[in-house]
């Protein structure tokens, strides 16, 4: 079973791509299927893909369950 995960733009890079903090690990991931990004941006990511925009209130409730129950993202 495969599950997307909130995670913050911390630096927008160069070639359609973006670092991101995905639970305090550092991520590259590619933003080709959202477009253009900012620092501070929520994405919803799976497998080194961002999917999609979230709210960061979104974004904290979905972290804040998973840390909950135990999943490590």
């Amino acid at each position: 079973m495969c599950h997307a995960v909130p995670a913050k733009v911390t630096a927008v890079m160069e070639g359609e791509m973006a670092q991101v903090d995905l639970s305090g690990a550092r991520k590259t991931v590619s933003t080709a299927l959202v477009g253009p990004v900012a620092v501070g941006d929520y994405l919803l990511v799976h497998v080194g893909y961002a999917l999609g925009r979230v709210d960061p209130d979104e974004a904290a409730e979905t972290l804040r369950l998973l840390e909950e129950i135990g999943a490590n993202t």
